[in-house]
C-alpha cells in the first residue's frame, strides 16, 4: 500500500500573500494550519546537532496539559546522543521522512517512513540521521504515570506497514485504527495510533469523552467538527482537543483522511491538583 506522511519544510510567505489563515484557537480547540510551520516559528533543543523543531503541543494550565509533540527536522549527519534530558519522559517516535538510526537498549534500529518506536521513561537512547536525505519525524512526550505494582512498558520498535488496520464495527473497514500496542496493556498511559477513513466515511457521533487529543494530519482532507464548529482539514495541519472537545469527522476524499493520534489514558483521574504517581 502507497501510504503518504505529510511533513512541513518550512520557509517563508511572500509579502504579498494574504493574512488570511484557518489558525484557531479557542478554550476548547486548536487548529494549526499546515501554514504556520515556518522558519520564523521553528525551535532549537539542547544535544540536538544540525536539528530544529516545531512545537505543536506543550502542556498548558486550563488547556491540554498531559504531553508535548515536536516535528523534528535532523539534517544528515545531525542527532544527538543525549536527546531526552528529563528521566520521567517516556516517548513515541514516527518518522514521516528520510532514515532515522535509533540505538536503545544496544540495538540498533533504522527507522524510515512509517517507523514507530516507543521509548520507556529512563530508556537511554540515541538517534543520528542515518541517510543523505533529511530526517523527519514527530516526537510525542509525556511524563509517565507511574502505578504500583505495573512495570513501565518494554521498547517497542515496528513500522505501521506490517500492522492490519482495526477496523471499526459496522464500517466494513471505511474507519479503520492501526494500533501500535494492545489496548488492554495497562502498562501504557498514552496511546498513539493512526486513524484512516476512506472517502466518505464519517465519525457519525460527537465523541464527548476524558482523553485529550492531538491529531495531526498524514494525509488527505476532512471537515471536522471540534466542540460547535466545523473546520476543513488537510495534509499537515494539527488539531489540539482538550478533554470533553465534541468531535466528529466527515472525510471529503480524493484519497483516504488519515491521522496521527495521541490520547491519555488507563490511570485514575487526580483528584487534586498537586496529585503525583498513583499508588
Amino acid at each position: 500500500m502507497n501510504r503518504q506522511y505529510y511533513a512541513p519544510r518550512g520557509g517563508h510567505p511572500g509579502q504579498e500573500q494574504l493574512l488570511t489563515d484557518r489558525a484557531i484557537f479557542t478554550d476548547a480547540y486548536a487548529v494549526l494550519p499546515k501554514g504556520t510551520m515556518r522558519d520564523i516559528v521553528t525551535s532549537y533543543l539542547p544535544f540536538w546537532s544540525e536539528t530544529r523543531l516545531w512545537v505543536i503541543a506543550r502542556p498548558m494550565s486550563g488547556f491540554s496539559e498531559t504531553f508535548s509533540q515536536y516535528i523534528m527536522e535532523v539534517q544528515p549527519g545531525g542527532g544527538s546522543d543525549r536527546p531526552e534530558i528529563d528521566a520521567d519522559a517516556e516517548s513515541v517516535l514516527f518518522v514521516v521522512e528520510g532514515t532515522a538510526r535509533l540505538v536503545v537498549a544496544h540495538q540498533t534500529y533504522d527507522l524510515i517512513p512509517g517507523g514507530y518506536a516507543y521509548l520507556p521513561p529512563g530508556a537511554k537512547w540515541t538517534l543520528h540521521n542515518a541517510g543523505t536525505e533529511t530526517l523527519r519525524f514527530h516526537w510525542i512526550r509525556k511524563a509517565y504515570d507511574a502505578v504500583d505494582g505495573l512495570d513501565a512498558p518494554d521498547v517497542l520498535v515496528v513500522n505501521e506497514n506490517d500492522i492490519a488496520p482495526t477496523a471499526m464495527a459496522g464500517t466494513e473497514g471505511k474507519w479503520a485504527t492501526t494500533r501500535f500496542v494492545d489496548p488492554l496493556d495497562l502498562r501504557h498511559d498514552m496511546h498513539v495510533t493512526i486513524v484512516t477513513l476512506q472517502p466518505g466515511a464519517v465519525i457519525p457521533f460527537l465523541e464527548t469523552h476524558v482523553m485529550e487529543h492531538g491529531l495531526y494530519v498524514l494525509e488527505g482532507k476532512a471537515a471536522y467538527r471540534l466542540n460547535s464548529d466545523w473546520v476543513e482539514v488537510e495534509a499537515g495541519d494539527f488539531m489540539w482537543l482538550r478533554a470533553f472537545c465534541p468531535q466528529a469527522c466527515y472525510a471529503g476524499g480524493p484519497g483516504p483522511f488519515r491521522y496521527l493520534l495521541y490520547k491519555d489514558v488507563n490511570r485514575h483521574m487526580p483528584l487534586r491538583l498537586t496529585a503525583g504517581s498513583h499508588t
